[in-house]
């Protein structure tokens, strides 16, 4: 019988969340000597000596703040900050990872929602300790896409900072530009003044490597051609977009990637463009977790590039939904097993 997420009901356990903050698989086997630089694009061989910069950076400080006083207690070290500008697919998250590789333990590895579900399911206290022995905390995609979470990342990155924990995070926006344009509120403005100070911001220039030599978005298939692929495809999922989008609505999204585990390929029939904002972000969740466990995607409907009406790409979260489109785009490239 053809296997459908819909049907799949994952828990996680808090306490799990820290120990499964850790780089995708496709990014385990990545360092520093690996990230080929642009010749044309001399600013990604400079952040490469940047960001190998900063990881020894990381060690000394780490190593200076478990240090103990004559007193005791551990010596007040503050953590050091990068932060990798830059557009999509130009191999930030390549270095990103290449310095949590690189690292000492204990050290974790999380995209900007994953860091904000993890301080909804343990609380702020919580998070805040299990993550101050780190060495260092990588956030990959840093969004801002409200105030609430504006305030509650920069409280808890500060602390984290004080504690010696250095912080490292990529974005598609500099420091001091991130919610522009989406709120003029003067709290707002003050909390991205006082994270901008945090990080050190390094550019980092390039097209997308996921769309070097590559053809535009593919035609979907025929729904009836889609449904037999799943069917031959060993270990697929197959789901119906609309049944798949309302079962999303059930999960939290710290729950995706559990949804996901073991998945081959995913198949999803009757593809169609969103214009309800959450269920838009819901997507954006779910594209991120098939792409960081490079799950191939085949669809029925529209395009993967018009799986997001105009008026959100022109809105407030736009960066968001590009990038979601970008890795649909490249999973929907790869070849599912068909057998």
């Amino acid at each position: 019988m053809q296997e459908r997420l819909v049907d799949r009901h994952p828990e996680v356990p808090a306490d799990q969340l820290v120990a499964q903050m850790v780089p995708p698989p496709m990014f385990d086997e990545v360092s520093f000597a690996s990230y080929i630089p642009d010749p044309n694009e001399p600013s990604q061989a400079a952040a490469v000596a940047k960001a190998e910069q900063f990881a020894g950076q990381v060690a000394r400080i780490h190593k200076a703040a478990s240090k103990k006083s004559l007193f005791g207690k551990k010596k007040a070290v503050s953590g050091a900050g990068l932060y990798l500008d830059g557009g999509f697919g130009v191999g930030k998250t390549h270095l990103l990872a290449s310095i949590f590789h690189s690292s000492p333990a204990p050290k974790s590895f999380g995209t900007f929602g994953e860091v904000t579900n993890l301080v909804g399911a343990l609380g702020f206290n919580n998070a805040v300790e299990r993550l101050s022995a780190n060495s260092v905390l990588c956030i990959d995609e840093f969004e801002l896409d409200d105030p609430g979470d504006t305030m509650l990342v920069s409280r808890m990155l500060t602390e984290l900072s004080a504690r010696g924990v250095s912080i490292v995070a990529t974005s598609n926006t500099l420091p001091g530009q991130l919610g522009e344009g989406r709120f003029a509120a003067s709290d707002f403005l003050r909390e991205i003044k006082k994270l901008g100070s945090i990080f050190d911001p390094v550019r980092v220039d390039g097209p997308d490597y996921r769309h070097r030599d590559l053809p535009p978005a593919p035609e979907p298939t025929s729904t009836e051609l889609l449904v037999e692929r799943a069917v031959l495809t060993p270990g697929s999922t197959l789901d119906e977009f609309d049944v798949l989008l309302k079962h999303l609505s059930t999960l939290h999204p710290s729950k995706y990637g559990a949804l996901i585990q073991g998945v081959a390929s995913v198949f999803i029939s009757d593809v169609h463009t969103v214009t309800d904002q959450a269920v838009a972000l819901r997507v954006v969740v779910l594209a991120d977790r098939l792409y960081d466990a490079s799950i191939p995607v085949t669809v029925s409907g529209v395009k993967l590039d018009e799986i997001f009406s105009k008026e959100m790409l022109d809105g407030g979260y736009r960066k968001k939904y590009l990038r979601a489109i970008s890795r649909l785009l490249a999973l929907s490239r790869f070849e599912a097993g068909v057998v």
